[in-house]
């Protein structure tokens, strides 16, 4: 627990901050990696959501990391391409490491460290977003759990990566193993990933990652490793292991689907409910979309046109026109018609509003 706290305090002390000017871009959203889990070793893809920040789909965006160690020391004002970030989709960025080879240090180092602590920046390090820590999911414990099989996440999501573990030295006729692979299917087999053992190509989509004695590990997608349809409901994934050219088999296995919560819907509002030339038009939108974070209104009052945007995250994108200041000397005015839209072009609301007449 010190060594976090310390290098929290580090991070805040010594991460560049210093820029004149210098742009904050808000929070890292949720972030994964594929595999799910995985050795300090073995190459791994990080995922970063940043829809709650005010990047750009289109910006060019790199890491900046000074935990376990600094790859790019010194470059703050322009970073080198190999810690440049891959737009996904949808202002989901992903970067690709081994973190031996990325971080110049042994396993026993990176996890004697206080993790993965890191920034998002632009290249000239204009725009920085907060400090955040990626998580790692620590595995060690399958080693000596006396388990055959243990998934992360235990029930799995059909769009989501899901790690198998496979403990052979528990499986009888599985010694001396010159490879396993996994026969599956979704849903009590109704879609198919058989292991055929004279096509090379399936050979190897379906053969686990050897760990070393005797543990192994399977990483996949459900709906990319099976091919499911869009809108496929997944229930289960059941398998069993196999030895070589089927020399041994395991039992069957059956992993049942977490449930798909689906996001609650976007909420839109103007306050106040009713509105004079007087007022403040404040206008909140909430559970925004992913990639969604402006407002962009356009209110025409008579032959007056007010353009504008407010900017903010998933949760909510909120703020108020000055209306007194807007409409300041155009009389008569009895509606204004207000339209927004997000920064997808999407139209949110496209509204008259009566404009209530005051006492003179």
């Amino acid at each position: 627990m010190k060594k976090i706290i310390y290098t929290i305090l580090l991070a805040l002390l010594m991460a560049p901050n210093f820029m004149q000017g210098q742009e904050n871009v808000g929070a890292v959203g949720s972030m994964s990696s594929f595999p799910v889990v995985y050795k300090y070793d073995e190459q791994v893809t990080w995922y970063f959501d940043l829809s709650g920040t005010t990047y750009a789909e289109n910006e060019d965006l790199y890491m900046w990391i000074w935990s376990p160690s600094e790859p790019d020391a010194g470059n703050w004002e322009n970073s080198s391409n190999f810690a440049k970030l891959t737009h996904v989709k949808d202002k989901i960025w992903s970067f690709t490491l081994t973190p031996t080879l990325y971080f110049t240090k042994t396993p026993a180092e990176i996890a004697a460290s206080a993790g993965f602590w890191f920034r998002i920046k632009n290249k000239n390090g204009s725009k920085q977003s907060d400090v955040a820590n990626m998580p790692y999911t620590d595995f060690s414990s399958f080693y000596t759990a006396n388990e055959l099989i243990r998934s992360y996440p235990t029930k799995p999501t059909i769009d989501k990566g899901v790690s198998i573990l496979f403990n052979a030295n528990l499986a009888p006729g599985f010694a001396g193993a010159k490879s396993v692979h996994m026969h599956s299917g979704l849903n009590d087999w109704d879609i198919k990933q058989e292991y055929q053992s004279w096509l090379p190509e399936i050979v190897a989509k379906t053969k686990l990652k050897d760990l070393g004695n005797g543990f192994y590990k399977m990483d996949l997608v459900p709906k990319d490793y099976y091919n499911a349809p869009d809108g496929y409901e997944m229930k289960n994934l059941v398998f069993l292991m196999v030895k070589d050219d089927w020399a041994g088999t395991t039992p069957d296995q059956v992993l049942f689907a977490g449930a798909y919560v689906p996001p609650p819907a976007p909420v839109f509002g103007f306050f106040p409910l009713q509105l004079s030339q007087k007022d403040f038009l404040g206008m909140s939108r909430k559970n925004n979309e992913s990639g969604v974070n402006k407002l962009i209104y356009t209110i025409t009052a008579g032959s007056k046109v007010i353009n504008g945007e407010f900017t903010g995250g998933t949760a909510e994108i909120k703020g108020f026109v000055n209306l007194v200041a807007e409409l300041n000397g155009i009389p008569n005015l009895t509606e204004i018609h207000v339209v927004v839209k997000d920064n997808k072009n999407k139209t949110i609301s496209d509204t008259k509003m009566p404009l209530k007449t005051l006492d003179k």
